[in-house]
């Protein structure tokens, strides 16, 4: 075990939405601006005029505070004059954007069309939010999540949104992903010296960490930088905290369980981190895990979490240092 402080180094944490972004919040109470948030940017999508980028919105408003706890998206203490507006001139109404919420979408669609990078953008609201922790979009180069399903192709957003997650999902596909590449600040952060830790988010990892994972060298980048790479499931007994993830799962012919998350991830994570309730599953994964309580209710149950991953990435620093490295 080093005896470096838990919150010593730069950390990475990638993630998507909802469950990953409760773990971020966790890590930045801890680590501040020494984090970096690797966020998907599949779900982004252009609608009524403005660039909609859902991930990289809940994750900024979760660590700046503003989230709506409730629905895990969007701000608290919304108003929707905005929709209901748009309504009375049969507007289509089914992807909500609420009053303040709305401000985002049009602060970053005129900085893009000023010639603003993503990134660029994300680092301004950031900033302007008051969160210390860095936001780094996956790329500034365009990929997009589609789901070939019962009901045709669909975007993500038509999908998750509009259709509510019913239809029936047959395969999974990025486009874009092959000429898209990491950003300069995302390879810095993964590149970085003093890097103490990767750990993927309980995020969906089909949906939401997967697209991170297609960008055109991003899992070389992420093994390159030497620190190791730790995931989190976001399956607790058979079912998904939040969202589709176990519905998709079986959809796929996949067992709707963390020992699939963990052979989704071999070869590239160094520990799994699940739930209590799936301990008896702790013997068929052939690689270092953690068991602990994953269901982060309050910012305590967040913070717990992310300081046992950091002293889980600090346990594995051992071996990777020496040279070893634990194989799923």
């Amino acid at each position: 075990m080093s005896a470096l402080p838990l919150e010593a180094g730069t950390w990475v944490v990638l993630c998507g939405g909802s469950g990953g972004a409760k773990l971020a919040v966790g890590l930045a109470q801890l680590l501040g601006e020494r984090l970096a948030v690797i966020v998907n940017t599949g779900d982004d999508f252009t609608h009524l005029g403005l660039y909609i980028s859902p991930d990289v919105d809940t994750v900024l408003y979760s660590l700046a505070g503003v989230v709506n706890e409730e629905t895990g998206w969007g701000r608290r203490t919304e108003t929707w004059t905005f929709m209901g507006a748009l309504g009375e001139l049969a507007g289509p109404t089914w992807f909500k954007l609420g009053d303040a919420d709305l401000a985002t979408h049009v602060d970053r669609s005129w900085r893009l069309c000023a010639g603003e990078s993503l990134t660029q953008i994300g680092a301004h609201q950031r900033a302007a939010l008051g969160v210390t922790a860095r936001i780094l979009p996956m790329s500034d180069d365009p990929v997009r999540t589609l789901l070939e399903t019962d009901a045709g192709v669909l975007s993500f957003q038509e999908y998750f949104v509009r259709h509510q997650c019913r239809p029936i999902v047959r395969a999974i596909r990025f486009d874009g992903a092959g000429a898209a590449r990491p950003t300069r600040d995302v390879v810095d952060a993964l590149s970085a010296r003093d890097l103490a830790g990767v750990i993927i988010g309980p995020s969906n990892p089909w949906l939401s960490v997967d697209p991170i994972l297609a960008v055109a060298g991003m899992r070389d980048v992420m093994r390159a930088g030497g620190a190791p790479i730790v995931a989190v499931s976001p399956i607790i007994g058979g079912k998904a905290v939040k969202g589709p993830t176990a519905k998709i799962m079986g959809e796929l012919g996949l067992p709707p369980d963390s020992r699939t998350v963990a052979r989704h991830y071999a070869g590239l994570i160094d520990g799994f981190v699940i739930d209590s309730a799936d301990q008896a599953l702790q013997e068929d994964m052939q690689l270092p895990v953690v068991v602990t309580n994953t269901m982060m209710r309050s910012l305590d149950d967040k913070v717990v979490l992310a300081r046992q991953c950091l002293a889980f990435c600090r346990h594995l620093a051992g071996p990777r240092v020496a040279g070893t490295r634990a194989s799923p």
